[in-house]
């Protein structure tokens, strides 16, 4: 599984495409350490092993303006540099990136390209490397976009699901498989740098306490099963507090998404976009439109997408 356009061992591969699903960061209770994959929408990249010792970019299909094509300013590139500086590769990669992520989203759509070329390089190696270990080039990759070396996105599209991911450790949550994710992506833009800079200021000792409590709840909630345990504790009043007012239209449709059963409701990583969770697929497709009418009355169209939330991570076409 393996490949190059210069001297390669019999067999090997030339070329593999990979796509990464959206995700939602966050989720309310782990800032930057928890998150979940949403499948129907992501990212595609296409690698190419060459000669030359080099990450090129030759080209990047569906941005809405351009992006940038050196590979040291490009989350997927950056990603692939780390790849073969640690790894002391003789040869290099080209990729060419599928954007299906609106960018500004709060659905990883950094993180998402990043993934993919990593596992569609990784599967060029002679020898490829397990999911768990592509993760120190994701976090490279990703600091080049957000300015931070954080995994709740990059986690769940490695491993898929829900993913615990600390500095060095990806750790998949169990959640039961009725249980349903809904996103809506108003048509809005957030960049990742400008919600960090709403995150400045001091912040109190019981705040750090009581987002603990909530975000053990979620997690033993998840691990049993227990939806009671997840609605007691999925709720974020360390972050979301100083987010929300950069989203026109949030707290309407948070209420919307609650008024029609949520277990929790809050902001999709950096925002714009909402999630809600359910305890049923049924719950959460009706709640749709419901919390898109509440972005439509801010003067917003919006996206919606229902996915289990145990979903898969990338995958290799």
């Amino acid at each position: 599984m393996s490949g190059s356009e210069g001297a390669v061992s019999p067999g090997a591969r030339r070329q593999a495409t990979a796509f990464s699903p959206a995700s939602v960061g966050n989720v309310a209770v782990g800032f930057d350490i928890l998150g979940h994959t949403l499948a129907g929408v992501g990212d595609t990249v296409t690698a190419r092993r060459i000669e030359a010792p080099e990450v090129r970019i030759a080209a990047i299909h569906g941005a809405p303006f351009p992006l940038p094509l050196e590979a040291e300013r490009n989350t997927a590139g950056a990603a692939l540099i780390a790849m073969r500086e640690t790894l002391a590769l003789p040869f290099g990669f080209e990729i060419e990136i599928g954007k299906g992520i609106a960018l500004g989203s709060g659905m990883g759509g950094s993180a998402a390209s990043c993934v993919a070329a990593l596992v569609a390089a990784n599967a060029l190696l002679d020898v490829p490397l397990p999911r768990q270990a592509l993760y120190p080039f994701a976090l490279a990759g990703e600091a080049v976009a957000s300015g931070g070396r954080h995994g709740d996105n990059l986690g769940p599209m490695l491993l898929g699901g829900l993913v615990l991911a600390t500095a060095d450790r990806l750790v998949r949550i169990p959640v039961p498989e009725d249980w349903h994710s809904l996103l809506v992506h108003p048509e809005a833009v957030l960049e990742t740098r400008r919600a960090r800079e709403a995150l400045a200021g001091s912040y109190e000792l019981k705040e750090f306490v009581a987002q603990s409590a909530n975000l053990a709840l979620v997690l033993a909630g998840c691990h049993a099963g227990d939806a009671q345990l997840v609605r007691a504790g999925l709720r974020d009043g360390l972050v979301e507090p100083r987010r929300a007012p950069l989203i026109v239209g949030f707290d309407a449709a948070k209420a919307a998404a609650l008024d029609a059963g949520a277990m929790g409701a809050s902001i999709s990583g950096a925002g714009p976009s909402v999630f809600a969770w359910f305890e049923s697929r049924e719950r959460a497709e009706a709640a749709a439109p419901l919390v898109q009418a509440a972005f439509a009355a801010a003067g917003f169209e919006s996206q919606a997408w229902v996915s289990a939330i145990d979903s898969p991570g990338a995958v290799l076409l």
